[in-house]
């Protein structure tokens, strides 16, 4: 089936399930699937496995969206996704939408990075997307807060062609011509907001 096309259903799907209003204690009642990796409250103690507290509501619902439909693939995810219908999906999306941001308790112990993390997100334009607070926006993840090892992961992903996000793959676009010390730094900066 030609990308395009997945796309087209795919939005049509959103779409459609928009029309109906979220049920966030479902949604938190299904995230109970989430918790082992994902962590209690959305919030992720598991290396490589990204905190879900504050993100978007369309990001959320994209992103599963993406990985029912084997766009986006993790073994993992694969057989929880295969259990949500459109309904499971648009809750999941409002619950973790709900909760608190993640809250880096760790200090941050190298300033000097998170200034030229500071630098490079300026420089590439990651605000133009995800906010001025990285808080993230509509089908644009939230980054401020998380994880410093999977923002590292995700990175290098986008650079490497594994994983090329939503809409025109921006962010393979965006993340090709980093460098390592630009992508550590972003990582370190973005995790300690």
């Amino acid at each position: 089936m030609p990308i395009k096309l997945v796309a087209a259903l795919l939005l049509t799907a959103v779409c459609a399930a928009s029309a109906h209003a979220a049920d966030v204690a479902a949604g938190k009642q299904k995230a109970e699937l989430c918790v082992g990796c994902h962590g209690e409250g959305g919030i992720s103690q598991t290396e490589n496995i990204p905190s879900l507290a504050a993100q978007p509501d369309q990001f959320i619902q994209w992103q599963l969206v993406f990985f029912r439909a084997g766009t986006r693939k993790n073994e993992q995810m694969q057989p929880i996704v295969e259990q949500l219908n459109n309904d499971d999906i648009r809750n999941l999306g409002a619950y973790f939408a709900s909760l608190a941001p993640p809250k880096n308790s760790d200090p941050d112990d190298d300033p000097d990075l998170s200034k030229k993390g500071a630098q490079a997100a300026a420089g590439r334009r990651c605000a133009s997307c995800h906010t001025e607070s990285y808080a993230g926006t509509k089908a644009v993840a939230r980054i401020a807060g998380q994880r410093e090892e999977y923002l590292l992961k995700a990175l290098h992903d986008y650079k490497s062609g594994l994983r090329s996000g939503g809409g025109m793959a921006a962010m393979a676009d965006v993340a090709y011509p980093l460098h390592e010390e630009e992508i550590v730094a972003l990582a370190h900066y973005l995790a300690h907001l």
